[in-house]
């Protein structure tokens, strides 16, 4: 049985229709952005920590600054202490 996925297309157009998008750039950046919104709270931690280590920070900087992120994501999780949050990324 295929999976059914929702349409975009009215989205698609209007993007289309409201910007300077082609169709293939409009549904990559609607997409692009569903993913987004997608992204569990333990998958954006893990991201976010891997982003911050490669970037030079410590974990303590690390972890503070990804509790404050959390707050602001579009659907915000529950609040994660320090701790959840190092489990999350170390098991």
């Amino acid at each position: 049985m295929l999976e059914r996925r929702p349409s975009h297309d009215d989205l698609i157009e209007h993007l289309v229709r409201s910007t300077a998008l082609q169709r293939g750039e409009a549904t990559r950046v609607v997409f692009d952005v569903l993913a987004y919104f997608d992204e569990t709270a333990e998958d954006f931690v893990r991201r976010r920590h891997r982003e911050l280590q490669s970037g030079g920070l410590v974990n303590a900087e690390i972890f503070e600054r990804i509790a404050a992120e959390l707050r602001h994501r579009a659907v915000a999780p529950p609040e994660l202490s320090l701790r959840q949050l190092r489990r999350i990324v170390y098991g």
